[in-house]
Protein backbone atom coordinates (compact mmCIF):
# COMPACT_ATOMS: atom_id res chain seq x y z
CA UNK A 1 0.00 0.00 0.00
CA UNK A 2 1.20 3.17 -1.02
CA UNK A 3 2.34 5.91 1.55
CA UNK A 4 -0.91 7.98 0.22
CA UNK A 5 -3.46 5.27 0.51
CA UNK A 6 -5.89 5.12 3.58
CA UNK A 7 -5.03 2.51 6.69
CA UNK A 8 -7.40 1.56 8.97
CA UNK A 9 -6.03 2.45 12.20
CA UNK A 10 -5.69 0.38 15.40
CA UNK A 11 -8.98 1.13 16.73
CA UNK A 12 -10.78 -0.40 13.84
CA UNK A 13 -10.95 3.43 12.41
CA UNK A 14 -9.32 4.98 9.31
CA UNK A 15 -6.12 7.19 9.11
CA UNK A 16 -4.05 8.22 6.43
CA UNK A 17 -0.42 7.54 6.04
CA UNK A 18 2.00 10.15 6.81
CA UNK A 19 2.49 12.41 3.96
CA UNK A 20 6.27 13.06 3.19
CA UNK A 21 6.04 14.32 -0.65
CA UNK A 22 3.72 16.52 -2.55
CA UNK A 23 3.35 12.86 -4.45
CA UNK A 24 1.82 11.25 -2.16
CA UNK A 25 -1.48 13.18 -2.04
CA UNK A 26 -3.85 11.11 -3.09
CA UNK A 27 -5.27 14.40 -4.48
CA UNK A 28 -2.32 15.17 -6.78
CA UNK A 29 -1.79 12.03 -7.91
CA UNK A 30 -6.21 12.17 -9.00
CA UNK A 31 -5.15 15.40 -10.56
CA UNK A 32 -2.17 14.10 -11.96
CA UNK A 33 -4.01 10.98 -13.72
CA UNK A 34 -5.81 13.89 -15.37
CA UNK A 35 -3.23 16.37 -16.64
CA UNK A 36 -2.29 12.58 -18.66
CA UNK A 37 -5.50 11.61 -20.27
CA UNK A 38 -6.18 14.97 -21.21
CA UNK A 39 -2.45 15.03 -22.93
CA UNK A 40 -3.02 11.33 -24.51
CA UNK A 41 -6.62 12.77 -25.49
CA UNK A 42 -5.65 16.33 -27.03
CA UNK A 43 -2.72 14.39 -29.22
CA UNK A 44 -5.25 13.59 -31.87
CA UNK A 45 -7.17 16.64 -31.93
CA UNK A 46 -6.69 18.89 -35.09
CA UNK A 47 -3.92 21.23 -35.61
CA UNK A 48 -6.00 24.27 -36.04
CA UNK A 49 -6.93 23.99 -32.21
CA UNK A 50 -3.22 23.65 -31.57
CA UNK A 51 -2.63 26.88 -29.98
CA UNK A 52 -6.22 27.72 -28.63
CA UNK A 53 -8.14 24.74 -26.82
CA UNK A 54 -5.31 22.03 -26.79
CA UNK A 55 -2.57 24.35 -25.48
CA UNK A 56 -5.03 26.08 -22.63
CA UNK A 57 -6.51 22.34 -21.78
CA UNK A 58 -3.18 21.38 -21.10
CA UNK A 59 -1.78 24.05 -19.23
CA UNK A 60 -4.67 24.55 -17.12
CA UNK A 61 -5.14 20.68 -16.49
CA UNK A 62 -1.32 20.51 -15.54
CA UNK A 63 -1.41 23.52 -13.01
CA UNK A 64 -3.52 21.65 -10.77
CA UNK A 65 -1.14 19.27 -9.97
CA UNK A 66 1.48 22.18 -10.05
CA UNK A 67 -0.35 24.36 -7.65
CA UNK A 68 -0.61 21.39 -5.17
CA UNK A 69 3.19 20.82 -5.99
CA UNK A 70 3.71 24.19 -4.69
CA UNK A 71 1.28 24.70 -2.14
CA UNK A 72 3.14 21.81 -0.54
CA UNK A 73 6.31 23.46 -0.71
CA UNK A 74 4.66 26.73 1.57
CA UNK A 75 2.91 24.51 4.03
CA UNK A 76 4.89 26.33 6.64
CA UNK A 77 2.28 29.13 6.33
CA UNK A 78 -1.15 28.33 6.23
CA UNK A 79 -2.32 31.23 4.29
CA UNK A 80 -0.05 30.35 1.39
CA UNK A 81 -1.22 27.01 1.30
CA UNK A 82 -4.23 27.71 1.12
CA UNK A 83 -3.98 30.19 -1.35
CA UNK A 84 -1.92 27.73 -3.57
CA UNK A 85 -4.75 25.10 -3.32
CA UNK A 86 -7.54 27.39 -4.04
CA UNK A 87 -5.38 28.31 -7.50
CA UNK A 88 -5.39 24.68 -8.07
CA UNK A 89 -9.31 24.27 -7.81
CA UNK A 90 -9.54 27.43 -10.30
CA UNK A 91 -7.95 25.40 -12.82
CA UNK A 92 -9.73 22.67 -11.97
CA UNK A 93 -12.41 24.73 -12.85
CA UNK A 94 -10.72 26.11 -16.01
CA UNK A 95 -9.82 22.99 -17.32
CA UNK A 96 -13.62 21.61 -17.45
CA UNK A 97 -14.46 24.66 -19.40
CA UNK A 98 -11.93 23.62 -21.96
CA UNK A 99 -13.16 20.18 -21.81
CA UNK A 100 -16.83 21.42 -22.31
CA UNK A 101 -15.48 23.31 -25.25
CA UNK A 102 -13.69 20.09 -26.44
CA UNK A 103 -16.95 18.32 -26.65
CA UNK A 104 -18.84 20.59 -28.50
CA UNK A 105 -16.16 20.82 -31.14
CA UNK A 106 -16.18 17.08 -31.44
CA UNK A 107 -12.89 16.44 -30.21
CA UNK A 108 -14.65 14.06 -26.94
CA UNK A 109 -17.55 12.68 -26.73
CA UNK A 110 -20.09 13.24 -23.97
CA UNK A 111 -18.81 9.88 -21.95
CA UNK A 112 -15.45 11.25 -21.87
CA UNK A 113 -16.67 14.51 -21.02
CA UNK A 114 -18.98 12.91 -17.99
CA UNK A 115 -15.93 10.73 -16.80
CA UNK A 116 -13.13 13.37 -16.58
CA UNK A 117 -16.02 16.11 -15.20
CA UNK A 118 -16.50 13.27 -12.58
CA UNK A 119 -12.64 13.27 -12.14
CA UNK A 120 -12.59 16.77 -11.56
CA UNK A 121 -15.24 16.84 -9.24
CA UNK A 122 -13.78 14.42 -6.91
CA UNK A 123 -10.61 16.11 -6.82
CA UNK A 124 -12.36 19.19 -6.25
CA UNK A 125 -13.94 18.59 -3.33
CA UNK A 126 -10.68 17.07 -1.88
CA UNK A 127 -9.53 20.52 -2.53
CA UNK A 128 -12.58 21.65 -0.86
CA UNK A 129 -11.93 19.88 2.05
CA UNK A 130 -8.03 20.63 2.29
CA UNK A 131 -8.76 24.56 2.32
CA UNK A 132 -11.67 24.53 5.03
CA UNK A 133 -9.32 22.23 7.08
CA UNK A 134 -5.57 22.68 6.74
CA UNK A 135 -4.41 22.00 9.34
CA UNK A 136 -3.48 18.20 9.11
CA UNK A 137 -1.42 18.87 6.14
CA UNK A 138 0.97 22.63 7.54
CA UNK A 139 3.97 21.91 8.69
CA UNK A 140 4.55 22.57 12.13
CA UNK A 141 6.98 25.02 13.22
CA UNK A 142 9.55 23.92 15.39
CA UNK A 143 9.44 25.45 18.70
CA UNK A 144 11.82 28.44 19.73
CA UNK A 145 14.28 28.44 22.05
CA UNK A 146 13.73 31.96 23.40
Amino acid sequence: MSEAEIKPSAGGGRRTAPIRHFTDLIVWQKAHAVAQEVFRLSKSWSQEERYALTDQVRRASRSVGASIAEGWGKRRYEASFVAKLVDADGEGHETEHWLINAEAHGCIDQATLARLRSQLSEFGRMLGSMIDHPAPFVAKRPASDN
